[in-house]
């Protein structure tokens, strides 16, 4: 029990590793959560920063969710993956090292999701793909990737703590996106392509 603790402790202060404030820190010199829309995200960066400082935010991002997965099945199975998955995207989005104000686990997720089950992300990948080119906004493919990630779960028969996992991911992206949400209906949210008026 005690080592269960230790991974999904450690998991979380791996999510809370702020590599997108960091990044855009060191390549543009701006404090990312009083920049653009003030998310500490890979999309916040790539606005703000520019695509390659973007690019950066997002594998080192992701890579905290493949580190927290790795850990937890050198140490046990299914259920502490989950509980590991689960707590790095928590440490992502309430990261302590930033008073708990982080980013909205999407790239995190994607990383824990790619070490958990390549073939579930592919899937809930087109599904991003594919609701951003109808669309261009980021956020709602984002949302749709996240509600689609427990139903690719099930569909491929993962294992049920995985598939929590996924509810919880879906869940808390939809709740980190309630701001979008807003600037959706009031027809201010950026699209891809065009810069967010201020």
């Amino acid at each position: 029990m005690g080592v269960y603790f230790l991974v999904v402790a450690f998991s979380y202060l791996i999510g809370s590793i702020p590599f997108s404030y960091f990044i855009a820190r060191a390549c543009k010199g701006v404090d990312i959560r009083k920049t653009g829309s003030g998310n500490v995200g890979a999309t916040n960066v790539w606005r703000t920063a520019g695509p390659a400082a973007g690019a950066a935010a997002l594998a080192a991002d992701a890579a905290k969710g493949v580190a927290a997965v790795v850990l937890a099945r050198s140490t046990g199975g299914p259920d502490l993956v989950a509980l590991a998955a689960a707590a790095v995207l928590a440490g992502h989005s309430w990261p302590v090292f930033l008073g708990f104000r982080g980013g909205k686990m999407i790239a995190t997720a994607a990383g824990a999701v790619l070490a958990i089950s390549p073939k579930t992300l592919c899937a809930v990948l087109a599904v991003w793909l594919l609701v951003l080119a109808a669309g261009r906004y980021v956020s709602v493919s984002s949302v749709a990737a996240a509600v689609s990630l427990p139903v690719f779960m099930a569909l491929f028969k993962l294992e049920r703590p995985y598939i929590w996992l996924g509810v919880f991911a879906a869940v808390f992206a939809v709740i980190k996106h309630i701001p979008n949400i807003r600037r959706l209906a009031a027809g201010t949210e950026p699209k891809v392509g065009r810069r967010k008026q201020n």
